[in-house]
């Protein structure tokens, strides 16, 4: 029977990346779901219509 190396770190930055890759996709899927509500959609319109208006003052 082979011994557990409980120090042996191998393949951890992988499951690292794999984990942090997963927690992206799932914050850019919330961040997609926000967006497109029509709420937001409203505000940011709003916004993009004031910054690029020109006023005389």
């Amino acid at each position: 029977m082979k011994e557990i190396d409980w120090l042996n770190d191998t393949g951890a930055t992988t499951a690292e990346y794999a984990i942090i890759t997963l927690a992206a996709v799932g914050f850019a899927g919330i961040l997609l779901a926000i967006l497109r509500s029509e709420e937001v959609k409203g505000m940011l319109l709003d916004l993009i219509r004031s910054a690029l208006s020109v006023t005389g003052s």
